[in-house]
């Protein structure tokens, strides 16, 4: 079996809310159906989200006109309240999500890439994601 190169994206928003509010919104299935999307063409239709190192996540993204639909799922394996999330999604691929604590606070992803899927459109749906999130803590 070939070995393959696994590329890193991050994407990082600075949000002006207080770290609890930020993370609560973050972490919470309601919320997330809210505000987990890249632009308005996107919902989420479904979340199930224990948040616990070993508990599992789905997400279920459409776009809107039915075109197109995913479940980005995963397994936790480390939530520190507040700090850190980092999980494994089914494919295996890692991901790590760090909350610094300031004003503002600094949300920040570090994912490795999906190689059937173009880099800069990854990266463009990870950072259209957080910034959306950062408008609907802020708003």
């Amino acid at each position: 079996m070939n070995k393959v190169d696994k590329t890193t994206l991050n994407g990082e928003i600075e949000i002006n809310a207080p770290i609890e509010k930020v993370w609560a919104l973050w972490t919470t299935p309601e919320d997330i159906k809210q505000w987990n999307t890249p632009n308005t063409d996107w919902h989420t239709t479904k979340v199930e989200n224990d948040l616990r190192p070993g508990g599992a996540f789905l997400f279920a993204m459409a776009l809107k006109d039915g075109s197109l639909n995913f479940d980005f799922t995963g397994v936790y394996d480390d939530v520190k309240t507040n700090e850190l999330i980092s999980y494994t999604l089914n494919d295996g691929r890692k991901s790590t999500i760090t909350f610094t604590s300031g004003n503002p606070v600094i949300l920040a992803e570090s994912f490795e890439a999906d190689n059937t899927q173009p880099i800069a459109m990854q990266k463009e749906f990870c950072q259209a994601v957080l910034d959306g999130f950062k408008k609907y803590v802020e708003g």
